[in-house]
Parts: C-alpha cells; structure tokens; sequence
C-alpha cells in the first residue's frame, strides 16, 4: 500500500491516514477529524474532558462496526477489524483522542486502526469508504451535549476540591456515597458494595459535597483482616487522577504528588543517599547506596528518598506490601538488638512531616506502634469508618517513651551521565524499544524491572514514558541529564503539542495508544535503570 494523499474527505469528515508501523502496511492508522460545527462545540472546550468524552462515545460504535463484520471462523488478519484504545476510569490525556486546530477551525480527532481483510480489496474497501464513514456519521446524529455538559460539572467539582486540598491542610478527600471495592475487573465498583460515609467528626464540606477529610500529617487506616483498609488506601491511590461518572471513585480525590510506597526487593538502586533509614550497609555506602539487587528494606528507604526527590507531598504505604524490619521495632526488639542499622519508619514519619512537609496515609493492622505518631486513627469495620483517634490515643498514654534521635538531612538532587543512556544496543545501529506485559522495559542494552511501579494506569501510560525516554536519549547532547528538568520539559511538550509527539513508527512492537504519565513514574523508570551513573549534587553544584 503507497500512502500518495493522506487526507481523504467525506463532506466534512477528514480521514488522515498513515502506516501505523513500517511493518504492517496492511494494519493503517486513521485519525477522524470531525469539526467542531458539526457537533455544536464551541471553541472554549477543554483539551482533556471533551477528547475524553468523545473518545467514550466512540467505543460504542467501534463495537457496532465490528459485530457486523465479526465472523468466528476466521483471523481478524483474514477477515478484517476495527481497533479503538479502550480507556480506564481515569480522565487523561491521550493520542486516541484529541482536539485539533486547522486553518483556524476546530476538530475532534478520533485515532483508530483498521485491519484490512488479506487478499480481498472489494472488502477493504467497503470498510474504509462506506462502514466507517456512516458509523461516523451516527456518531455524530447520536452525540449527546447534555452528556458531555454533565461531565464538565463532575470535572469541575473535582477540580474545585483539588484546589481546596492545595490550601487547607488537607490531603486527600472522600465523598460521602464512594463506592470504593472493584468488580472483579477492576472496570468500576463492586456491585451491592456499601456506599462511603465518612465519620461525622472527619467530616468536611466542599462546595456543597461531603466527605472524610484526610488532613496533612500521619493518618493510620487500621481494622480487622477483609474490613476494607487497603480498598481505602487502593481508591486513595486512584484519587491522583480524576474518574468519570459511575465510576464509584469520582469523589476520591488525593494529592496529585501521592506516590504509593512498597518494599520492591530486587530492584535496582544507583547513589542515593538512604541514611534516613539505614546508618550503614555490610560493604557498601548507605550515603552513596547502590545495588542491583536491592533487599526488601533497603528499596523500600530507597523509594521513599526517591519520592521526596520527585516533590512527592503524600505517601501511601500499605504494611502488607512493606518491609516488616522497616516499618517497626518494638521495645523488646530494640532492646535486645544491640547494633541495629535500621531505623524504623515510626521513628521518622513524623519528622518527615514536620521537617519536608510530607504527609503519610499508613495502612497497619498487625502492630499498635504507629498509633503513638499518628494525627488521625481510622479504624475501618466491614468497610464502615470509624474516627478512634482519641481512644488509640489513650491507648498509648503509658507507653514508655522513645529515646528521641536525631534529625537527618532529606533533601537529595542527582543527575546522570548519559555514557549508556541510549535506545541503541552496544555495537548495533538498530534501536531497541520494548515494553512486555510481563512487567519490564527495554531500551537500548536496558532491561529496566517495573512491576513495582504501583501509579501507572494502563499499558498506553508504560508505552509512552518508553518513547518519552527514548525521545530524550537521542536529542540528548549534554554529558549529564537533569532529570527533572529534561522530563518536566518533554511533559509540558507533550501536554501543549499532543501526546503522540514523541511517537516513532520505527519498533512494530508497540500499539498505537499513548496516555499522558506524570512526571513521578517517568523519574520512577529512569532510577530502575542499572546501566546509568547518577551523580549526588552538593547544594552549591546545583544550576
């Protein structure tokens, strides 16, 4: 197949189409250009909400085009198909849709792909010039504004509560009526699941919404074995990102910084600075800490000094996913342990609050010695909340008290020599990009381990940090890389030119569909990396 003219039209329809890798000529990209006039849009529509939207709508009708081409006998490559990226709950900005400015008038483009039928030109024809043009067209008869003015008010609640969290010493917030467990996909609430109702002396009101107000500082969420603790601290999670409606969670909003922290033995550690937890190491630098194969307390630091670094302002950590020597050491344990190098995140979560301003949601059902350090105690009965801050409290009132320790120093900046930063393998002059399903990432001789990464959304936000790096490694022409000067500016390149800018048709591997990730995971991928040399800056090193 030659592509001469992209662009073909119908009325005023644009269909643009290209390869959608060098490989698979008969698999082509179209993007669907539809103006704005045809759908009653005016120019002031977001660029996140309104491609969100549209993208939704479009899913339906993508069902409808292939159930009537669908045969069981045979390969979608033998009998043709249409593909469209199927979105989560989450509200994001992506390639599969987006708006559109062409000699001054507005589109709504919607990227699908189609899978030509082999050997059969009458066939593949029909698809592309009457099947998807009159599917458009209904699409468009069926496009519904009260719908999408609907998501624009849930959009605009939402973010009206992000903006009261910024300045109210609040973190993170949950409506009254949430339905917080998932379905058995993870597609959206569980059915029957009882609505959220937060205790009565947690509860705030936001512009006419109700809910629990988790505020700054320490917040333990405790409770019985199955009572929904770490569903809460699961939804917590989810909150960095704004949901659609029926979603359950659309009123769960957190700190857009929140980062969820594990233990993630194994994973690989380059110079930083894990002092905070760990005095010493057995013939290594806890100041200069590497490793390629990180235990599972020596991560977990790692994780946490790596979050402070990205500006992270919340951390969520569930004890089930933590390093247990990590997270406690009580009296009789501190008694008997003589040269501990350790020092046990109870001893350094408050002063993480009060010295660095980062707060802490903890889910703890196994152990009381966290309730002495906690601002708010939230003890969760079969998924019903209860506020038992005052009577944890009591609790600990003749507890012996803790020798106090000293403060230590939070603040890390790193950069990186760009030596082995390269999609090239060593000795090839082909470039190497891979994101498996299985849980990793390649680029270039890099084989980076990512199952630890708990914020990512989908396989599209994975394969666009892969090309987000990739795109950086090779314009990269300084001996070192500031890291969050070169990714925050790729971000705001991606977020104002299109996510699909740093798309390369060249590696057939991939989809087509990128979501925009935020700059957390992007820096979180690039410090599994084992190949790279990061550099500690002092202070005064810093431009």
């Amino acid at each position: 197949m030659i592509y001469e003219d992209p662009i073909y039209w119908n009325n005023d329809v644009a269909y643009y189409i290209e390869p959608t890798h060098k490989l698979t000529l008969d698999k082509p990209c179209i993007t669907i250009k539809i103006p704005f006039d045809r759908l009653c849009l005016d120019e002031q529509m977001g660029q996140v909400v309104l491609p969100d939207f549209a993208l939704r709508e479009w899913v339906d009708h993508m069902e409808v085009l292939n159930k009537s081409i669908y045969n069981r006998s045979r390969t979608d490559k033998e009998n043709g198909a249409f593909y469209c990226f199927h979105p989560t709950n989450a509200v994001l900005q992506r390639n599969a849709s987006y708006v559109e400015v062409i000699s001054e008038k507005w589109y709504i483009c919607l990227m699908i792909t189609v899978q030509l039928p082999f050997k059969n030109n009458n066939k593949a024809m029909r698809m592309l010039c009457k099947m998807l043009p009159k599917e458009v067209e209904k699409f468009i008869a069926k496009f519904d504004l009260n719908k999408l003015k609907a998501a624009y008010e849930l959009v605009k609640n939402q973010t009206m509560i992000r903006e009261w969290l910024k300045s109210s010493g609040y973190c993170a917030f949950i409506g009254n009526g949430s339905i917080l467990p998932r379905n058995k996909d993870n597609s959206g609430p569980l059915e029957g699941a009882l609505p959220f109702t937060s205790p009565e002396d947690v509860e705030v009101e936001i512009g006419g919404l109700r809910g629990m107000g988790i505020k700054q500082g320490v917040t333990v969420i405790t409770g019985g074995g199955y009572s929904g603790k770490s569903t809460m601290l699961d939804a917590l999670n989810s909150g960095i990102y704004n949901h659609i409606m029926g979603d359950g969670r659309e009123f769960v909003i957190t700190d857009q910084s929140a980062m969820e922290i594990a233990a993630e033995e194994g994973r690989s550690i380059k110079n930083i600075n894990i002092t905070p937890f760990i005095k010493w190491v057995p013939n290594s630098s806890a100041e200069q800490f590497s490793t390629d194969f990180a235990s599972g307390s020596t991560s977990q630091a790692a994780n946490i000094m790596e979050a402070i670094n990205f500006g992270c302002k919340l951390l969520l950590i569930d004890e089930d996913r933590s390093a247990t020597n990590f997270m406690i050491q009580d009296s009789k344990m501190r008694s008997l342990i003589k040269h501990e190098p350790i020092t046990p995140f109870t001893e350094r979560v408050r002063e993480l609050y009060e010295a660095v301003g980062v707060s802490s949601v903890l889910v703890i059902g196994g152990s009381g010695e966290f309730l002495s350090v906690a601002d708010q105690i939230i003890l969760m009965d079969n998924f019903v909340p209860k506020n038992v801050t005052q009577e944890a409290k009591d609790l600990c009132k003749h507890d012996k008290p803790r020798e106090p320790i000293a403060h230590t120093k939070w603040e890390i900046d790193r950069n990186i020599t760009t030596d082995h930063f390269s999609s090239y393998p060593q000795g090839s002059g082909t470039e190497k990009l891979i994101v498996s399903p299985m849980g990793y990432m390649v680029i270039g001789d890099e084989q980076i381990d990512i199952r630890g990464l708990y914020n990512i959304t989908s396989h599209a936000q994975l394969a666009a940090i892969a090309f987000l790096l990739r795109k950086i490694a090779i314009s990269n022409q300084d001996h070192h890389i500031f890291l969050q000067e070169k990714i925050k500016k790729a971000l705001e390149d991606m977020e104002r030119e299109g996510v699909d800018c740093v798309f390369s048709s060249f590696f057939p591997g991939f989809e087509r569909w990128l979501e925009l990730p935020r700059i957390n995971e992007v820096l979180s991928v690039i410090n599994r990396m084992k190949q790279l040399d990061f550099i500690q800056l002092e202070p005064t090193e810093h431009r």
